[in-house]
């Protein structure tokens, strides 16, 4: 972020322009000015600004006009409005549709410079979240690793939903990897370059919910001693992940199930409507319909959010994928670790094929993540594992011994899926010729 920021003032008393340019400038701070909206226009196609201060009526046009422009163009930028007495209507309105705040004649210079560092911090805020969540969406956390019919499913169902705005629901157990969907859907989408805001329902406090949401003016309920921001205006032209969505306060569903429908919301203690563009993703590991047959999740909501839904399977479903994931998992925790890339020996892979793996792909990380801390020169053995997975599931895993053959089909699949079916490179990896790749693949009933 920069440690200076540029101000744009719109006004045509020239007496203020000068003011406001002598008093505002200061080393972190420029400050350009204009007389009117058309000259405002050729400034911030030269230059980008942080923060514009604009009277309400100008020569050429109207504040609100300029306003609604700027935000259009620069949705970080902050519109500080100068009004009279007489305009506070107008004023209130600005705020409504976009404006950061706005300051009556005559004005105080202290106050004018107080409003601006609040909107530039704000700038940060929103540049930092941005940033943030944008990078992380097009991490490697937003692979979904598996080449299981029931991955490739999920995979065909995130292709087609993911250009369109429509709601998604995520449903599975815990630790399946619906946030890893999540951030599939939105690096996919028209909205990639915008902010990915997550937040987990089971963290907020019933009492905040609304707040944390929504945001709240000063004064709205005890402790409320400024104005704040809610989830809402961060995910404002991006998308907003909810996960544990059947965790929400049902006294706060009413609400959400209005900015669904009319993509409108109110801050706790303000009257006025805000309107908002974003894209919402859900997830859930509870029954939702058992949930409004119990009375616990509003049954509105519930057949809002799941217009589009995405069932994502437990590891137990779909183990011919754990070889794929570990293999990925060790890649990132050796770099995160500091151990290198570490492999996993013949009868400890046996082992985790044989474990149920109640806590699904994250367990399996987890599991990954002690077992390189115990590994022996870089390999993973039975005695690296936990108990409840190592040597006291030997018997258990004898009835699940992949074969040779099995094994060698796998890595073979495997090899064409990440070349995309190109056979003289998928051979090339695997150290055989093409002939004896064709083979095998016709042995395998492959490609």
């Amino acid at each position: 972020m920069r440690d200076s920021y540029k101000v744009l003032v719109v006004d045509d008393e020239e007496s203020i322009l000068r003011l406001l340019q002598k008093e505002l400038s200061t080393p972190e701070r420029s400050v350009d000015t204009a007389g009117d909206v058309q000259q405002a226009r050729e400034l911030v196609r030269k230059s980008q600004y942080d923060v514009v201060i604009s009277d309400l009526r100008l020569p050429d046009g109207d504040g609100l006009d300029l306003l609604v422009e700027l935000k259009d163009l620069f949705p970080d930028l902050e519109v500080i409005l100068i009004t009279g007495h007489g305009n506070i209507d107008n004023a209130v309105e600005a705020m409504r549709i976009g404006a950061y705040d706005y300051i009556t004649k005559p004005f105080r210079l202290d106050k004018v410079e107080l409003v601006v560092d609040r909107a530039w911090q704000r700038v940060c805020l929103q540049r930092e979240v941005r940033g943030l969540k944008h990078t992380t969406s097009q991490s490697t956390h937003s692979q979904l690793v598996g080449n299981s019919a029931s991955i490739k499913e999920v995979r065909y169902l995130i292709q087609k939903v993911a250009p369109t705005d429509v709601p998604v629901l995520i449903t599975g157990d815990s630790g399946a990897g619906k946030d890893v969907v999540a951030r599939c859907l939105h690096a996919r989408s028209q909205r990639a370059a915008t902010p990915l805001i997550i937040k987990n329902c089971a963290t907020l406090q019933k009492e905040l919910a609304r707040s944390e949401l929504f945001g709240h003016t000063r004064g709205s309920f005890t402790g409320a001693t400024d104005n704040r921001e809610g989830l809402m205006t961060f995910a404002h032209t991006g998308t907003l992940f909810l996960d544990e969505i059947g965790e929400l306060p049902l006294e706060v569903q009413a609400s959400l199930l209005r900015v669904l429908e009319a993509q409108t919301y109110r801050r706790v203690g303000e009257k006025d409507e805000r309107r908002v563009d974003i894209r919402f993703l859900f997830a859930t590991n509870r029954n939702l319909a058992e949930e409004v047959e119990a009375g616990r999740f509003h049954e509105a909501l519930y057949h809002r959010i799941n217009v589009f839904n995405i069932a994502l399977p437990g590891l137990n479903e779909r183990k011919e994928d754990i070889p794929l994931l570990v293999e990925h998992f060790l890649g990132r925790l050796g770099k995160q670790m500091g151990q290198g890339m570490c492999t996993v020996s013949e009868k400890a892979m046996q082992n985790m094929l044989a474990y149920s793996w109640p806590g699904n792909v994250r367990e399996l990380r987890n599991v990954l993540e002690r077992s390189i801390i115990l590994s022996e020169k870089g390999v993973i053995t039975r005695s690296s594992l936990p108990k409840e997975l190592g040597v006291g599931c030997d018997e258990q895993a004898e009835g699940h011994v992949l074969s040779l053959e099995h094994m060698e089909r796998m890595h073979i699949d495997r090899a064409l899926g990440f070349f995309n079916g190109n056979r003289q490179q998928a051979a090339r990896a695997l150290g055989i010729g093409r002939k004896t790749l064709y083979r095998k693949m016709q042995k395998y009933g492959l490609g």
